[in-house]
């Protein structure tokens, strides 16, 4: 088999970035960014902050930074940041509010809802005394990823970021696909991020950038947000080379509702396999259960990866895939059969 026949779902991540894109970043003007004078980089970030409605934008390089940047920059040692257990920030950012900004995590079960409810975050906010540290900041995601890339609609942020301010606490939405959720719930993207103090999305995933994420909020939080991307190694010299790619990738957002189409069509195609759970996706990831046929999550990516299709264990029995731009209709139906005869293969 090829690399031209793998078709892969393990994430939008593995996007390419088009012709366009590539030809944008050859010829793209550039300047030296932490000086702050790269046309490119000002101009993305202008628009990336338009975009979602905020008075400023930081360009930086992954949205694991993009996060911890919000994180150091909202707290003080010592403090505590409230999250969902699944979040992308306590799961998989290597425990960086701890390294980084010397924060100590607190998850919550936040469930179905994705978002802690109100009157979870008013149960659960702390104030500091002799014994306990002080919540420093909440931290919220849509769409939420491990939870299946759920689009939380924007009165369940409203509501628990409304519910955090009325205790002094900021609010940080890990957006990594904000863009997604905005798609997917029909509304602008400055919707959903108007309740929060702080935003982070990515370029480089269903946008098809190379590289890249934005984090946004008030222009005084920028400028700090700035000298932390500095001290967290982030600044960046002729970046405009980079940034071009993402200008063309903020064009991409209408085209999404195509990823989501083509998960759906995944998700019914797998969850018509006896012992196989897919559920009809909100965006673009479908999260698979396989418990019931008797197939673990790893034995499944490794005959998924056999027959040519790339996916991800998510845990024990569930495995996910998604969608993007570089695949297509006929992809996802040509994947829906080689990972039902790889799941046939399994249970034969």
């Amino acid at each position: 088999m090829t690399d031209d026949d793998f078709i892969d779902l393990r994430s939008d991540t593995v996007t390419r970035p088009s012709d366009a894109m590539r030809d944008a970043a050859a010829t793209a003007e550039v300047g030296d960014d932490v000086y702050r004078d790269d046309p490119t980089v000002n101009e993305l970030e202008r628009r990336a902050a338009e975009a979602v409605g905020t008075e400023a934008a930081l360009y930086v390089p992954s949205g694991t930074m993009a996060n911890q940047i919000a994180v150091r920059v909202h707290t003080e040692p010592g403090q505590e940041l409230l999250l969902d257990r699944e979040s992308h920030v306590y799961r998989w950012e290597l425990a960086g509010a701890a390294t980084l900004s010397g924060v100590q995590t607190r998850p919550v079960d936040a469930g179905a809802r994705c978002v802690p409810s109100p009157e979870r975050v008013r149960s659960e906010v702390v104030t500091e005394d002799l014994h306990r540290p002080g919540t420093g900041l909440l931290a919220l995601e849509n769409t939420h990823n491990y939870r299946g890339g759920t689009a939380v609609p924007t009165d369940r942020i409203a509501a628990a970021a409304e519910a955090a301010h009325d205790a002094d606490v900021p609010v940080h939405l890990d957006g990594a696909r904000v863009f997604n959720a905005a798609v997917a719930l029909g509304v602008d993207a400055d919707e959903i991020v108007a309740p929060v103090d702080s935003v982070s999305f990515c370029l480089s995933k269903g946008l098809g950038a190379p590289v890249g994420s934005i984090l946004a909020g008030e222009a005084g939080f920028i400028e700090e947000a700035r000298r932390v991307r500095k001290l967290f190694g982030g600044g960046m010299r002729q970046a405009g080379m980079i940034a071009a790619p993402g200008l063309l990738a903020l064009e991409n957002v209408d085209r999404l509702a195509d990823d989501h189409a083509n998960a759906e069509r995944l998700a019914a195609g797998l969850d018509a396999v006896d012992g196989v759970a897919a559920p009809e996706p909100d965006t673009n990831i479908v999260v698979v259960d396989t418990e019931r046929a008797g197939i673990t999550a790893s034995d499944l990516v490794a005959a998924c990866d056999d027959a040519g299709v790339g996916c991800v264990e998510f845990d024990t029995h569930t495995t996910r895939f998604t969608t993007h731009l570089d695949v297509d209709a006929d992809d996802v139906g040509d994947a829906v059969d080689r990972v039902v005869d790889a799941i046939a293969d399994r249970t034969a």
